[in-house]
């Protein structure tokens, strides 16, 4: 498990598990994700009305008798201001061929894609102040999940805590901000301060490894508030007292600890220490799990996969080099060491878009050119290299056993071609706040999805996307993940897919290593614990977990 680092699980640096799993127990939203991948309204938060399907017309609002956890309500000016940052309204950004900032900015620095609600206008917050309805010049494929969701953090940010740390005199100055400042216009640039100021904040301010004295850097709309942190080690999380509009938990606190390392988690479940675990899975760790009495054991595959990233600028700007580096990355071998003794059946994941359980999966492997890559093949990089020596760092998170061993693979293996390969790894707090900053060539981390819906695909790959680290750029796959999120028959999304991964591996991206096995386990203090493959997790249902009198 990584350590917490930021409130703000939305932005690019605070999108890491442990903060979105937070997120999660401490907001709420117009619904959540069960763990059979169905989306499940929390009509106890507020409704999403369609008012019409051609042109689509969506309206959202809030029940009354919502409130943040200092007594304000969740308002028609926090959907507003979810709703600017989502949409990247205020972006006017302009990109060239290799996904450089060439004039403009992008503000708010969102780890999802905007391309969803940008296809909507400035929406009017209804008369009733806790409503805005959102109009769609096309379909739009997952408007259902797109805007306030429980499994992406529900409505997290508060307008009224924002426009203060902003600069603004109240939420009604941002409200009207947000609706007189100009639309973003790329061919037409132009500074907006106040905006910028918002941004800035929203973008670090919320970061941190500790419990702020400043109560409003983290409120809740949610079961739980934040009432405890040990920087690296510990959070623990209180019952919200008021909160009443949701599924309502069963345990007066929650105490989360940072164990980096299966084997502590075990031991620490062995010892009573915690309750629950959901260690990186393993055949030592699933063994040492099934030997202890009185622990429940679940397996599964996740909707997650380990993967390499080369940056498409510095070393890697060369595609002879990434190319290069591709051929000596011993994908059998990492998947023999860290997969295979717990599947059997495990093998090197050949697309970057699907896992190999789901159906697109064969069809896309078999034509996007991973079979280039099934083997190490050394003579072919040194042949690219021709006489070149690289240096290379990787960064990853060094407190993760399996990504430990991913990198002593490749840098072992890249080596014998010529790289010279430094290790860039860092501390499980520290990783993924350098995640896009330039500071190393390459990386080995993972990605899990929701399980619903097709905008993790832009959020990753289109071009200047908050999640796109490495700088990939193509406008053919841009127009491609365009069409795809306007696009609702599920055959269609497949096959505009299956071309998007071709276009993905064609440039050399990097490698997807494996699909990721899932184990949690959970003694017999608890009860309400039941296997969730998608980023939630085992937090998935938590209001349900109760201890055994």
């Amino acid at each position: 498990m990584n350590a917490f680092s930021s409130f703000n699980s939305n932005s690019s640096e605070g999108n890491v598990d442990i903060n979105g799993k937070i997120a999660y127990a401490t907001h709420s939203g117009f619904n959540y994700i069960n763990n059979d991948l169905e989306v499940v309204a929390n009509e106890d938060f507020g409704t999403i009305e369609v008012l019409s399907e051609d042109p689509l017309s969506v309206k959202y609002t809030v029940n009354e008798g919502v409130n943040w956890s200092d007594g304000e309500p969740v308002d028609g000016g926090d959907l507003l201001l979810s709703w600017a940052i989502g949409s990247g309204y205020f972006n006017d950004a302009k990109t060239d061929d290799a996904g450089e900032v060439v004039s403009g900015t992008t503000y708010f620095d969102y780890a999802g894609d905007t391309g969803g609600l940008a296809l909507t206008e400035l929406p009017e917050i209804g008369d009733d102040g806790r409503s805005i309805t959102l109009n769609y010049s096309e379909p739009f494929a997952d408007y259902e999940v797109a805007f306030g969701t429980m499994t992406e953090g529900g409505i997290s940010t508060p307008a009224h805590v924002l426009a203060e740390k902003g600069g603004l005199a109240d939420e009604d100055a941002l409200i009207e901000l947000i609706e007189t400042a100009p639309a973003g216009d790329p061919e037409n640039p132009e500074e907006r301060p106040e905006v910028q100021a918002l941004a800035d904040f929203w973008n670090t301010g919320f970061d941190t490894k500790s419990l702020p004295s400043d109560t409003s850097l983290f409120l809740s709309n949610g079961p739980f508030i934040a009432s405890a942190i040990t920087p690296d080690q510990s959070m623990t999380l209180t019952r919200n007292a008021d909160y009443s509009w949701g599924p309502e938990a069963n345990v007066d606190e929650i105490t989360v600890r940072y164990i980096g390392e299966a084997p502590a988690q075990v031991q620490a479940l062995q010892n009573g220490e915690v309750d629950i675990i959901a260690p990186q899975a393993s055949a030592d760790t699933v063994e040492q799990l099934e030997a202890l009495e009185g622990v429940t054991v679940e397996q599964g595959n996740q909707l997650s996969y380990d993967h390499i990233d080369l940056n498409y600028s510095g070393v890697f700007e060369d595609e002879n080099v990434r190319e290069a580096f591709m051929k000596t990355i011993p994908r059998e071998q990492i998947v023999e060491t860290i997969v295979r003794k717990i599947n059997p059946d495990a093998e090197p994941l050949d697309s970057q878009l699907f896992l190999a359980d789901q159906a697109p999966y064969e069809e896309s492997a078999a034509n996007n050119g991973s079979d280039a890559f099934a083997e190490v093949d050394i003579e072919g990089a040194r042949e690219l290299l021709d006489g070149a020596t690289p240096e290379v760092r990787i960064m990853y998170n060094r407190d993760n056993p399996n990504r430990l061993n991913s990198y002593t693979l490749i840098a072992e293996s890249a080596s014998q071609a010529g790289f010279k390969v430094v290790d860039g790894g860092l501390g499980a707090s520290d990783w993924g706040s350098a995640l896009g900053n330039g500071t190393y060539d390459a990386t080995i981390f993972g990605w899990i999805n929701s399980g619903v819906g097709v905008s993790g695909v832009p959020q990753i790959f289109r071009t200047g996307n908050g999640s796109n680290f490495n700088g990939f750029s193509s406008p053919e796959a841009d127009e491609l993940m365009d069409e795809l999120i306007v696009t609702t028959d599920p055959d269609e999304q497949d096959a505009l897919q299956v071309q998007i991964d071709k276009l993905i591996w064609d440039s050399k991206y990097g490698l997807p290593l494996f699909q990721v096995p899932g184990v949690d386990a959970y003694s017999d203090n608890v009860t309400g614990i039941v296997y969730m493959p998608n980023q939630t997790g085992v937090w998935w249902n938590f209001w349900d977990w109760q201890v055994v009198q």
